[in-house]
C-alpha cells in the first residue's frame, strides 16, 4: 500500500470526482490482471490500494448521497479482499459498478469486457 502512501486529501481534493473515480478505476484494473492463485498477495495489496482511494474520496467528498454509494461500493471491494478465492466476475461487476459513478468514467465501460450473459451488478 505504500504506493499512494505519500497522496494526502488536499492533494486528492485537488482531483476532480472523474480523476479521483478513473484513479480507482486504475487500480481494479491492475487487480483484474492478478486472478491466478498465486497472485492471491498481489491481488489483496491491489485492493488495499482500492481501499486507501476510496477511502480518500469519502474523506474529501462533500456530496453525502456519494460518499454513501462509495462505502456501499467499498463493502462489495471489502468482500472480494476476504473471500477465499480470486472471483473475476464478481471483481468486473464491482468494476463496472464502480465506473457507473461519474459519467466521465462511464466512457470507459465500453473498453471493458462485456459483463458475464444476462448478469450485470451495477444500477439501472
Amino acid at each position: 500500500m505504500a504506493q499512494h502512501a505519500s497522496l494526502t486529501p488536499e492533494r486528492w481534493a485537488g482531483f476532480s470526482v472523474d480523476q479521483q473515480v478513473l484513479m480507482i478505476g486504475n487500480e481494479m484494473n491492475r487487480a483484474a490482471k492478478l486472478g491466478d492463485a498465486r497472485d492471491r498477495g498481489r491481488l489483496r495489496s491491489a485492493y488495499e490500494r482500492v481501499f486507501q482511494l476510496v477511502d480518500l474520496t469519502v474523506q474529501v467528498q462533500a456530496r453525502r448521497s456519494l460518499r454513501r454509494e462509495l462505502l456501499r461500493w467499498r463493502d462489495l471491494i471489502a468482500a472480494l479482499y476476504v473471500a477465499p478465492e480470486s472471483d473475476p466476475d464478481a471483481h468486473a461487476a464491482a468494476f463496472r459498478c464502480l465506473l457507473r459513478f461519474t459519467p466521465e468514467a462511464s466512457k470507459q465501460l465500453s473498453a471493458l469486457s462485456p459483463p458475464p450473459r444476462g448478469r450485470d451488478a451495477g444500477p439501472g
